[in-house]
């Protein structure tokens, strides 16, 4: 395998030339090379046009490729939305300790949910010589695509499984997992349920999630009105606005909320608890990823399990074997399951919630 990464970084016809980016931002080969070893140099305004024509092109500067001609650089990169999010930290934790095993080194980048800032960070990871890299999600900008092709770069989708990708993925259906949420309310008696989701844009989890609560609801004759659903960045303070919103729109008040994750939850216990209500006696609340505290809130949270460790072990076993030019699975699924605790339970008969300002 270690002939097939340096072939990867050799120069051929088809790999894009320093001179090809020179010929699209205007400017000298001579240029390019200077805006790349000492950028203090160039003009700010010629090095934004070089750095925009280096990714239009998909180009990766070479100072990395020349290692990788003669030995393998023993290092992958995992490419995570943030590291604020412990769930996410518990997968990298996993992987690099899987690759640590294998004398492989993990380089660790965040592009705060914004995909222009993945394919920067992608293309950067490879000039610093990552053999491989393991994404999240399975939506990304095509040009991220085309430059892990172009170098024949192997990675894996993980919190994300599709059986029926192109793309190699290890994780689980979002919308199924979702689902099990809205289908738990459903069973209790609940009705009048509204979501606090995270920020769909981009995010093909946080879609999928929604997606699959609406199905759900649906399949049991119950609309998810745009009015009972708040998009948020992941935070505890988001969470209580969010729920706060939610409560003062529902007409009748909402007997349940789903949270997109435990971090939303979390705020909107705390809410709910500010404004008088019972939990679960006036109000039940649902959440996703089953993060540490979700066992210890008041009162402990009924959640989504996502076994982030596991997912982690496995994309890195899936890269060590693509490294290593064994055969292995391209799609993994990771089983989730719904933790019951106490903060979900059946609704109240209807008299109860008369005053919606309680």
């Amino acid at each position: 395998m270690a002939s097939d990464t340096r072939k990867r970084f050799q120069d051929d016809p088809s790999r894009v030339r320093i001179t090809d980016v020179a010929k699209l931002a205007g400017c000298a080969p001579a240029t390019i090379s200077r805006a790349i070893n000492y950028p203090e140099k160039v003009s700010p305004e010629r090095r934004a046009r070089i750095e925009n024509a280096m990714l239009e092109l998909g180009y990766v500067r070479n100072h990395a490729a020349r290692a990788l001609r003669s030995q393998r650089s023993h290092m992958v990169g995992v490419l995570i939305p943030t590291l604020d999010y412990a769930l996410y930290a518990r997968l990298v934790g996993a992987a690099n300790g899987k690759f640590s095993e294998a004398g492989i080194s993990t380089l660790i980048a965040t592009f705060d949910y914004d995909l222009d800032a993945e394919l920067k960070e992608a293309r950067l990871l490879l000039e610093r010589g990552a053999e491989a890299l393991i994404l999240v999600g399975d939506r990304h900008r095509p040009k991220l695509y085309d430059l892990l092709d172009q170098y024949e770069v192997p990675f894996v989708n993980t919190y994300v499984y599709n059986a029926a990708s192109a793309y190699p993925t290890v994780g689980f259906d979002n919308s199924a997992a979702a689902a099990k949420a809205a289908q738990h309310l459903v069973h209790l008696g609940h009705k009048n349920i509204c979501v606090i989701s995270g920020i769909t844009k981009d995010n093909d989890r946080t879609t999928r999630r929604l997606e699959g609560i609406r199905a759900e609801l649906l399949r049991h004759g119950i609309e998810l009105p745009e009015s009972m659903v708040a998009e948020r960045p992941y935070s505890i303070s988001n969470g209580r606005r969010a729920c706060a919103l939610l409560l003062s729109r529902g007409n009748p008040r909402p007997t349940a909320i789903i949270c997109g994750n435990d971090v939303l939850a979390l705020g909107a216990l705390i809410e709910c608890a500010a404004k008088g209500m019972e939990i679960p006696g006036d109000i039940s609340v649902v959440g996703f990823d089953n993060l540490e505290y979700a066992a210890h809130s008041n009162p402990p949270l009924t959640t989504v399990d996502v076994p982030a460790e596991e997912m982690g072990a496995d994309a890195a076993g899936y890269i060590l074997g693509k490294l290593n030019g064994n055969e292995v699975a391209t799609h993994v699924l990771v089983e989730v399951q719904l933790i019951l605790r106490n903060s979900s339970a059946p609704p109240k008969w209807p008299g109860a919630l008369a005053d919606p300002n309680r």
